[in-house]
This record gives structure tokens, C-alpha cells and sequence, in this order.
């Protein structure tokens, strides 16, 4: 059974702030932050909007473009490290607003490589038949674990979250191939301590993902019986500018070809390549037929990668 992404959605807070705004905040500068990571504003939700809040709405969002109804859902994947709480997950949340009473859910966390966990194990339960339709969502509000006080990573992050919704594709189209991994010697880069703030060795998650997202996204491609010139798309991960380019120039492909939704919203962690991949989508951008690849890298540290044939 071939299996794909019949639908996406996403919902980016009204909330912008700006580099111009965050130059009164810390010293930093709009040069400075534009120049080193390509980010130029980011959404920030307010206190009476949740995780859970911004899941649903980007869920709303992929079941009307799927024509799939809540109720045919079988399961929900939310991929997260900002809950609204602990527990209940999220995902549990999602389950009863959406009215999906059938479906079992659970919460991933892969952080920034989340969305991709996600999907492939959708993936798994519609190809064995087990289910017919998954619902993916990565979510984040970064801003609540954000140190605002902190130069080096308040200029970074946004909220913000993505959907899809996946289901049995004609043949030939969905998903490809796909490669996850994780280096658990690499959790002290990125991580939430004691006081709920979320810090980062830049230089060595620069390090590592410069090498890994490349890597990764050639591998799919090569997987998957195709050529890196064949891609028509790719939605890396909305990290570093610096980053996503290291990926595109490795894969040889036009700057045209690059999801770059990181001068808007930054970086969104397990919401950005979902993020990326509906605003593509709702743009015209990615059309029927399209060979796409996602690659993403995060906390944990965590990778993942996913080469699809675009289209239902």
C-alpha cells in the first residue's frame, strides 16, 4: 500500500514580533540577526492561546483540505516538547475539540525532527492495515521556554504548528523512503533546564547539523531509486538560513526549489516543516506529481528525513 499526505494545514499566531522589536530587548540588531540566521520576524502567541489551541486550528485546517472528517481519524500524532501540560497530552486534548472519537492518540517528542517521527509512524499503521487515516501535527510554544533575556537563542524562536493528514495514495505517489536517527551523546547541546528555559550550543548543533541534514537528504533521495537533480522541492528544517543552504547547495538544487518560511516565522521547531510544507502547498508551490524531500534535525539529538511523491 502505497501511503501519503492528503491534506495539510498550519496556523501561525497574529502576534509578530520583530528584529527591530528584539533590539530593545537585548543587544543585539537586525544586521546581526537577519545576516547569521535569515530570520526577520516570528509570531509569539498570547498567554490565552496554548499549544493544544494552535494544534487544533492547523488540524481544522489539513482535514478540510483532506475532505477527511474528524470522525475518520484513527489516530493522532502530536509531535511537541511544549505542552500545554505534562499531561493529558495534547494529542488526548486534540482528540476530544475535533470530535474524533475513534481515534487513539499520543504525544512524540523528537523536537525539531518530530514531524518527520511522526509520519513515518503513520506510516507503518495504514501500510499493515491497521488504520486508514493518521493525523500528524507538530505544535510548539517555544515562547514559554524561551529566555528572553538571552540573546544567543530569544532571536531564534517562534510558535506556531503544522498538519497532515495521511491515508492510502495511488500507486507510485507517498512516501518513498525515509531514514530516522538519534545521537543520545548530544542531548547536553539542547536541552530545557531546571528554570524551564530552553538552552543551546549554537556552535555545536551548527556542527552537527550542517553534516546531518545534508547527508540525511541525499540518502532518502538516493533510497528512494532517484537522482538528487530530480528533486522539485525541498523543506528543510527552518533552523539557520546557513544551515538550509548547506543542505540545498549539497543537493545541487535552485534557490527557487527551498522552502525558506524562516524569514517570517523562525524557527519552530517541531511545527516547521509542516509549517513550510502547507504554505508551500497553499501557494502553489508544490504541485501533483512533485518529488519532495523533508529533512530535519533536532534536540535529543535527533534527526529525520523523507523523500515523497507529491499528490493523492
Amino acid at each position: 500500500m502505497d501511503v501519503g499526505l492528503l491534506g495539510t494545514g498550519h496556523y501561525a499566531p497574529e502576534n509578530v514580533l520583530t528584529n527591530a522589536d528584539l533590539e530593545k530587548m537585548v543587544d543585539t540588531s537586525d544586521e546581526w540577526i537577519t545576516s547569521r540566521t535569515g530570520i526577520e520576524e516570528r509570531r509569539i502567541a498570547t498567554d490565552d492561546i496554548d499549544t493544544s489551541d494552535m494544534a487544533y486550528y492547523a488540524a481544522k485546517d489539513a482535514l478540510e483540505e483532506a475532505n477527511v472528517s474528524a470522525e475518520d481519524i484513527d489516530l493522532i500524532l502530536v509531535s511537541t516538547v511544549t505542552p500545554d501540560t505534562p499531561f493529558p497530552s495534547v494529542s488526548c486534548m486534540l482528540q476530544e475539540r475535533l470530535g474524533a472519537t475513534k481515534a487513539a492518540a499520543m504525544d512524540v517528542s523528537a523536537a525539531c525532527a518530530g514531524f518527520m517521527y511522526g509520519v513515518v509512524t503513520g506510516q507503518q499503521f495504514i501500510q499493515t492495515g491497521v488504520y486508514k487515516h493518521v493525523l500528524v501535527i507538530g505544535v510548539e510554544k517555544l515562547s514559554k521556554i524561551t529566555d528572553w533575556s538571552d540573546r544567543n537563542t530569544c532571536v531564534l524562536f517562534g510558535d506556531g504548528a503544522g498538519a497532515a493528514v495521511m491515508g492510502e495514495v495511488s500507486e507510485g505517489k507517498g512516501i518513498l523512503s525515509f531514514e530516522l536517527g538519534a545521537n543520545g551523546s548530544g542531548g547536553e547541546h539542547l536541552y530545557q533546564n531546571d528554570k524551564n528555559h530552553l538552552i543551546m550550543n549554537g556552535r555545536e548543533v551548527f556542527k552537527f547539523a550542517v553534516r546531518q541534514m545534508p547527508d540525511s537528504a541525499v540518502k532518502v533521495i538516493e533510497e528512494s531509486g532517484y537522482k538528487k537533480e530530480d528533486i522539485d522541492y525541498l523543506i528543510p528544517h527552518q533552523a539557520n538560513i546557513r544551515i538550509m543552504e548547506a543542505a540545498r547547495q549539497r543537493l545541487g538544487i535552485s534557490e527557487d526549489k527551498m522552502a525558506t518560511s524562516i524569514k517570517k516565522y523562525g524557527n519552530n521547531s517541531s511545527a516547521s516543516i509542516p509549517m513550510a510544507l502547507s504554505e508551500a502547498v497553499k501557494n502553489g508551490k508544490i504541485e501533483d506529481g512533485d518529488l519532495i524531500v523533508m529533512v530535519g534535525f533536532g534536540a535529543g539529538l535527533t534527526w529525520g528525513a523523507i523523500a515523497l511523491r507529491w499528490g493523492r
